[in-house]
């Protein structure tokens, strides 16, 4: 007797502190180079860069069941975003100039140049771009069994804070049902956008590629924590089976290999 489709047993649903912040920049950043990986373990976001990440490392990345592949928006998709969003802007000046920015090549770059000058308008498009992402997020979440939950939130006391009202020693909490944001997070948001108004497009390259260095080298230190953390349980448990092949146990990446976390 052969069962039909509806017979097949369903993949359980795993429960996942998902980094929200950081999923959001993996799916937006869909350069051919770059490559995400959700931890459906702890939650983070683990990103590689072609060049500049060990080979080897990439590849145990990859065949690794604890990391799930992320697959960006592609850049048609996220055009078409922009095409939605410029019929529903009210100014009409401004309407034209951004149907003229996204005619050709650099269309993205021309978006953005034009909503520069436009702070409300650029928020709106912020929030408008940042829905579309939260919906392609949540569907693949949905497609791959991971319900997301709450991460840990832990701060330091500071010295004499027991004499501080309740409300202030509080922890930034997450908002919202899908714990997508920490008021923390969207005050530091803000803050980068006014600071980019201020800055030209040379200094925002340096600060660019200055945010990538340090992305990567927290990201080779994220993997290195993660996988003595896992060697140090399989040892308690006496577990003798290896994690990887033969050969590769002993390869731990060094500071700087070029993996990328977006975690915090």
């Amino acid at each position: 007797m052969v069962e039909s489709p509806n017979d097949a047993p369903s993949t359980p649903i795993r429960d996942v502190p998902v980094d929200w912040e950081a999923l959001e920049n993996a799916f937006e950043n869909n350069a051919p180079e770059v490559h995400s990986y959700l931890q459906v373990v702890t939650g983070d976001v683990l990103r590689v860069v072609d060049g500049v990440a060990d080979p080897q490392m990439h590849a145990r990345i990859a065949s690794d069941t604890k990391y799930l592949r992320i697959e960006a928006v592609s850049s048609r998709e996220q055009y078409r975003w922009m095409e939605r969003y410029i019929p529903t802007v009210e100014d009409p000046k401004l309407r034209a100039r951004l149907e003229v920015a996204i005619d050709g090549k650099g269309a993205f770059r021309r978006f953005k140049d034009v909503l520069m000058a436009y702070g409300p308008e650029r928020e709106r498009w912020f929030t408008y771009r940042s829905e579309r992402l939260k919906t392609f997020m949540e569907a693949w979440l949905e497609a791959h069994s991971i319900k997301s939950t709450a991460r840990t939130q832990w701060a330091a006391p500071e010295e004499g804070e027991d004499a501080k009202p309740e409300e202030s020693r509080r922890t930034p909490v997450v908002e919202g049902p899908d714990f997508r944001r920490t008021r923390s997070v969207e005050g530091l948001r803000k803050r980068l956008r006014e600071l980019s108004d201020t800055l030209g497009p040379r200094d925002l390259d340096n600060v660019v590629s200055f945010a990538e260095f340090l992305k990567a080298r927290r990201s080779a230190r994220s993997f290195a924590h993660h996988h003595a953390v896992f060697q140090s349980r399989r040892d308690e448990s006496g577990d003798e089976s290896p994690d990887t092949s033969p050969g590769e146990q002993d390869d731990l990446p060094p500071d700087d290999d070029g993996i990328d976390s977006s975690a915090e």
